[in-house]
Formats: C-alpha cells, structure tokens, sequence
C-alpha cells in the first residue's frame, strides 16, 4: 500500500471526546471530517444524533465509545450504552476493557464483558475493544487481545487518549498486530499528531488512526 494522503484518510476516526464539547463543536467536527476525506469521526455518546444529523448524506461513519474513559463500569451498562448508540445512529462503538480485571488476570470475566457488549452492537456495525496499552505489561497485551477476539471484536485499539500512562505507541501496535494476525483490525490511538506518527503507526500494524490532529496529520502528505 501507498501510504499517501488518501490512504491515511481513509484509516483515520476524527475524534473529539472533550467532556467539555457543545453540539457546535460536533458539528463543526462532522464538516472538517468531510472536507478532509476521512473515513469516520467519533464523538462521545450524548453527541451521537447530533453527528448522525451532521454526516447525512455523507459517507463519513459514526463511531461512538462506551465505558468511557476508565472502563471500570458494568458490562450491563457498558453494553446498554452501546445498544443505545447503535440504535440512535451509530455504526461503530470503541469499548473499554475494565483495566482491573486485566492486572487481575481475570480473563474469563474480560471476555465475557466483551462479549456482552459484542452483542449488543451486532454486525455489521463494528466493535474496537481499547486495552490501555500503555498501562499493561507485553504479557498482558497478547492476552487481552486473545481475550478480545475471542469474544468477537473487530478491533482492538490501544488506548483512549485519556489513561496517565500515556498512548499509542510503535511497539505496542506491532504486538499487537502479531497477537491478533490479519483478520482483526488494529486502530492506534492516543497522542497520534503527525504524517511521521501515522506513518510509523501503519507502517507497525495499524489499520485504523484515532486522532484529534487529522487536518495535520494530512497536510503533512501532500
């Protein structure tokens, strides 16, 4: 693949997930998105009509997050907020994991929680499970990932952006690239701000870009 300006933009979720956005803001991100060619953007979940509203017509896709940003809520209202989204409109939901059960080594309960929220965003919506990357062990990444896919998801993601230990980053990509082979996406996400960091990111595995820095990021391709 050429990773070109339009290559990128079609791996890139423009993301705004500020606690603090106005309905403005959403709109505004839902025209930059268009006029930037990007594949989808992603908003937090009290904002999804708004975006659904903003993007007719359009071929952006809508993607929303659940659990948001700490993970540590039941799976139940994990999964009924995924439901709710999908319902209002959305076609992608970011999960995620409940990080105490990953330095537990709570697997089995992880996978559920997975799976729970797996059927309530059915194909052929997509669902990205985020593991705080950043936060585990090599250890635990490859077993998250394993525990993810079994329960279904498309994606796992690295991170929310939001997690002290910080986000995205080469080395975690490729691992977890390695861990889930090439039928489960990868999307890097969490301080992704220029062409360089998204090439690199792709370049390690990355199928997908979480980024608030998109109109940068691109510019830097041509």
């Amino acid at each position: 693949m050429t990773l070109d300006r339009q290559a990128i933009a079609q791996m890139i979720d423009h993301t705004l997930l500020k606690p603090e956005a106005t309905a403005g803001d959403v709109e505004r991100l839902c025209a930059d998105a268009v006029d930037l060619g990007v594949l989808a953007v992603c908003v937090s979940p009290s904002q999804v009509p708004t975006a659904r509203a903003a993007l007719v017509g359009t071929p952006v896709r809508l993607a929303t997050v659940a659990g948001f940003p700490s993970g540590a809520h039941q799976p139940s209202v994990k999964a009924t907020e995924a439901g709710r989204a999908v319902e209002q409109g959305a076609v992608e939901v970011d999960m995620v994991i409940d990080l105490g059960l990953a330095k537990a080594g709570k697997w089995a309960e992880l996978e559920r929680e997975v799976a729970l929220v797996r059927a309530a965003v059915p194909a052929p919506n997509l669902l990205k499970v985020i593991i705080e990357s950043a936060a585990l062990t090599d250890e635990e990444i490859e077993t998250v990932c394993r525990a993810a896919v079994g329960a279904g998801t498309d994606f796992v993601k690295t991170s929310t952006g939001f997690h002290p230990a910080g986000g995205a980053t080469v080395g975690a990509v490729r691992l977890m690239r390695a861990t889930v082979g090439a039928s489960v996406g990868v999307k890097a996400s969490g301080g992704i701000r220029t062409s360089a960091d998204a090439v690199a990111m792709v370049e390690a595995g990355a199928s997908r870009l979480g980024t608030s820095g998109s109109a940068a990021i691109l510019a830097g391709l041509g």
